[in-house]
């Protein structure tokens, strides 16, 4: 299992505000029943590595469904093979080191 921060930013768009965008990724998430976490600055996703690649690859996609003509993509991709790791794990074994 991977752990994938995702960010995805529609340049060019006649406001600063990428609300809705996020909001359409956020739907999609959730309607494909997809583990996630939305942080204000980012989307975290949890998944098989090839599936969380394909899945950034459509997300990419949606602002220029709605016209946009330039988005930029960044995403962080974590994966243990030592053990399982889900989401919410790294900020619980923070929290225990601070109790």
């Amino acid at each position: 299992m991977a752990i994938m921060q995702l960010n995805i930013i529609p340049l060019g768009t006649q406001t600063p505000s990428v609300g809705q965008y996020v909001a359409d990724i956020q739907e999609v998430l959730r309607r494909e029943g997809v583990p996630h976490k939305l942080t204000d600055m980012g989307t975290i996703i949890e998944g098989e590595p090839q599936a969380l690649f394909a899945l950034a690859a459509r997300l990419h996609e949606l602002p220029f469904t709605s016209g946009v003509q330039r988005v930029v993509t960044q995403l962080v991709l974590d994966e243990r093979r030592d053990k399982d790791v889900t989401l919410g794990d790294k900020t619980a074994a923070v929290q225990a080191r601070l109790a």
